[in-house]
């Protein structure tokens, strides 16, 4: 297959047109399948289904998880919370596109700056981890 014949069949990909399964959508977006399946639960980010009822999504539900990633890890922002972020930017008609800016916006004007989400990523990373405090005996 050429390099222009590939080229051409990427733009030929709509990007509404649910083609990933979810163990590809799990790589891109770092997380473990039972997360995109609690956020299917939770009507976060729901997935068409095949004939087969495998779950199948697209680019654009690929860019939600990103967004919902991004909500999560870098915001530190609960899966309740993510809800009512998405359904009120839905309400506000906000092109999905500008979701993430819009955020950045929000962000910015109450002050949380980087270093308050690297705070953030810190404690969401120690989370549910034991504490590896060391008694040393002398």
């Amino acid at each position: 297959m050429t390099k222009e014949l590939l080229s051409k069949r990427q733009d030929e990909i709509a990007p509404d047109k649910p083609v990933f399964p979810i163990s590809v959508v799990a790589d891109i977006l770092q997380v473990h399948q039972r997360t995109l399946r609690i956020y299917n639960d939770e009507e976060i980010l729901v997935p068409a289904r095949s004939p087969k009822n495998r779950r199948l999504y697209s680019i654009n539900d690929i860019e939600k998880g990103k967004l919902v990633q991004y909500l999560s890890r870098e915001l530190g922002i609960n899966i309740i919370g993510i809800k009512i972020i998405l359904e009120f930017l839905k309400e506000k008609d906000i092109d999905f596109s500008e979701y993430k800016s819009h955020l950045d916006m929000i962000a910015k004007k109450l002050n949380i700056t980087e270093e308050v989400q690297r705070q953030n990523r810190e404690k969401l990373s120690k989370r549910g981890r034991k504490s590896t405090k060391v008694s040393v005996e002398v």
